[in-house]
């Protein structure tokens, strides 16, 4: 591992990159982003460089998630600043694609993930995990890295790569970065600049929700009881459109019912959350335990 930053290098092609990739010796790290990057994504290359001594950022808006009527076209797209960003915590090589690059003929082949797409984030945008499954396959074999470090504030995405990894016997390890929050409580993310000042006040709404769901964990409230709180959290905050509260399981990312307090009972879970503040769609998670006690 280096000691100063290094001066990214930008590939925009396969060919470069397999040239820049070529020039280094030693372990890969991978961080793949969408670009308009801020604080969690720099928290990812931070860890990516405690944990190898190369580090390659992919900054792709990949049209593959994004269904009809979503925000493909107005997402953010801030090469020059990411690239300056990326100076000041070391990333090496960037990535940074056109779509032609990625897709090179119209994609024929796609991936299922299984039952984990088909719920919460999947139940809400049926073809973005399927898309993310896709271009998470294409770029681990472009970069080839030891390992590869996602955000758990996409809590379904990460355990869908898990998942990805394990079935199809990638070689490469996933690791999980815990989510990074600004000084209110409300999880960074990309779409917040599209939110208002008053929004932004009732966005902490996601976050002040886990709060009071992790309380009622910490308890000794069951999964039920937790996430009824949170539900109430959200209710109670005007203009917040709930789409949905709920517990996943850790491990498996089963979702948990009104009727599984006893099966959830001492394992570890994800709290979710998701809803819309003004035109703004948010999630947000945190993992609890929930007990015995229906309350």
């Amino acid at each position: 591992m280096t000691d100063t930053p290094a001066t990214p290098i930008v590939a925009r092609t396969r060919a470069e990159l397999a040239r820049a990739l070529s020039a280094q010796a030693g372990s890969r790290a991978l961080v793949m982003t969408m670009g308009a990057l801020h604080e969690g994504h720099l928290s990812l290359v931070r860890r990516a460089r405690e944990l190898a001594d190369h580090v390659v950022v992919s900054i792709f808006v990949n049209p593959a998630q994004f269904a009809p009527g979503e925000d493909y076209d107005a997402y953010p797209r801030t090469l020059d600043a990411d690239l300056a960003a990326l100076r000041t915590v070391g990333a090496e090589v960037v990535f940074a694609p056109q779509p032609g690059e990625v897709y090179p003929v119209p994609a024929s082949f796609t991936l299922d993930p299984g039952p984990i797409a088909r719920v919460l984030e999947g139940a809400t945008r049926p073809t973005h995990l399927a898309g993310v499954a896709l271009i998470v396959t294409k770029v681990i074999n472009l970069v080839r890295p030891d390992v590869a470090l996602f955000g758990q504030k996409d809590a379904q995405q990460l355990a869908m790569v898990r998942l990805l990894v394990r079935d199809l016997d990638l070689p490469v390890r996933i690791e999980g970065v815990p989510i990074a929050r600004d000084t209110d409580g409300v999880a960074r993310s990309s779409r917040n600049q599209y939110l208002s000042a008053d929004e932004r006040v009732r966005a902490r709404a996601l976050s002040r929700a886990l709060r009071e769901g992790t309380r009622v964990a910490d308890e000794g409230g069951a999964a039920s009881a937790v996430a009824a709180t949170a539900r109430r959290v959200l209710a109670a905050e005007p203009d917040v459109g709930v789409d949905y509260v709920a517990l996943a399981d850790a491990d498996t990312f089963e979702v948990r019912g009104e009727g599984d307090d006893a099966a959830a009972a001492g394992r570890p879970a994800y709290l979710l959350v998701a809803a819309r503040v003004g035109a703004t769609r948010l999630i947000d998670n945190t993992i609890v335990t929930p007990g015995g006690d229906p309350r």
